[in-house]
């Protein structure tokens, strides 16, 4: 996929995940044979499954980060032991790369899940499932350009 780093992370934190994809293609990629329709839902399943995995992850790890970050909050970590508090910091740092690797295998599972649609695909279809991506995310983007531009109450 074409997007920025943050425009990926956003995507995941939001919920779009490789199974996502698929389902949004299923319907778009007709006709399907048989062996293609079962090879797509075995990766849909296992997509998920490593979508889960990875998000059980992140989410113990933020909230790890949380804990981490709100126990500078305390009487000590704001105005008392600045050496406690640049110990929290350097932790939340670490936690804070940790979470860049969880951000990199989601786009490594992404990536993969493509590719492997692809090896299931005719090259038309395998056309088809990047055009209609494409507009996907375009429409997407329109969306969020007209709900910025809605006139606020």
């Amino acid at each position: 996929m074409w997007k920025t780093p943050a425009e990926r992370c956003f995507m995941w934190l939001g919920g779009f995940r490789p199974s996502e994809i698929l389902k949004l293609l299923s319907n778009q990629l007709e006709p399907l044979t048989e062996q293609q329709v079962m090879g797509l839902c075995d990766l849909q399943q296992s997509s998920q499954q490593a979508e889960d995995a990875l998000s059980q992850g992140m989410e113990a790890l933020q909230q790890s980060l949380a804990e981490t970050l709100a126990g500078s909050l305390g009487p000590s970590g704001s105005s008392g032991n600045v050496a406690n508090y640049m110990g929290q910091m350097a932790m939340a740092m670490g936690k804070l790369g940790t979470l860049e690797k969880f951000l990199r295998q989601a786009d490594n599972l992404r990536q993969q899940t493509l590719q492997q649609m692809h090896q299931r695909l005719t090259t038309r279809q395998s056309a088809r499932a990047v055009l209609t991506i494409h507009d996907y995310f375009s429409r997407l983007r329109a969306l969020s350009s007209l709900w910025l531009a809605r006139p606020r109450e």
